[in-house]
């Protein structure tokens, strides 16, 4: 009986150990996501390095509680992020990296038409083969959001309104399943990527501005 208990003991504290790391893990995640974030509203390329090392974590700590599609999606977020850095710093026509761009109205009405398609497609497989809450929404936020990380690598400006779309839908999903903590972060996030967009268009305004003067000195 004694045996038994010891080895219940030593089973609990190596599970609350193994909780342990993966929490620091997950907070050093966390604190890795807010830091691209805050880095790619100043338009830095250090942004893709804390993307990459976060979404890095990230995809070993899903893949460890076999949340394995959600594992996938951060391989692509990383591959997104050598993609980002390449594109930041040896990218556009001169090599020299991409400018903040904008694209007409038309150009992201195709995108939304085409995202959107894919979306209906995967919803209706959640909702056909899997359990899942929301399928249509989950789907619709995630295929959105993947496209949405290619405009950020692009530096297209409105990507920062796709993702006020995107954060806002995920905090309907989130209080709806009682996630108060995780929608709150997302009220966060949904203010900084306003803040983006004004950063983002105030640097694009300066890059016309000293073009339209060098022509015309």
């Amino acid at each position: 009986m004694t045996d038994l208990w010891l080895t219940l003991v030593e089973s609990m504290n190596a599970a609350f150990g193994e909780v342990h790391v993966m929490t620091a893990w997950e907070a050093l995640a966390v604190l890795l996501a807010m830091a691209y974030l805050l880095l790619a509203m100043k338009a830095s390329v250090w942004c893709w390095a804390a993307a990459f090392a976060s979404t890095a974590i990230y995809t070993v700590l899903f893949w460890k509680v076999s949340l394995l599609m959600e594992s996938v999606l951060n391989i692509y977020y990383m591959a997104m992020a050598l993609y980002g850095y390449w594109l930041w710093t040896q990218g556009g026509d001169k090599h020299q990296g991409v400018k903040v761009t904008t694209w007409s109205l038309k150009t992201h009405l195709k995108l939304i038409a085409v995202t959107g398609v894919i979306s209906l497609c995967v919803g209706h497989g959640m909702a056909m083969y899997t359990q899942a809450a929301f399928p249509y929404l989950d789907a619709a936020t995630t295929c959105f959001a993947v496209m949405t990380t290619y405009l950020v690598a692009k530096k297209v400006l409105e990507n920062w309104l796709y993702w006020v779309v995107i954060d806002i839908v995920s905090i309907y999903l989130y209080l709806s399943k009682g996630l108060m903590l995780t929608s709150l972060l997302f009220v966060l996030y949904v203010g900084l990527a306003v803040v983006g967009y004004f950063l983002w268009r105030t640097a694009l305004a300066d890059a016309r501005e000293a073009n339209a003067l060098k022509l015309l000195s």
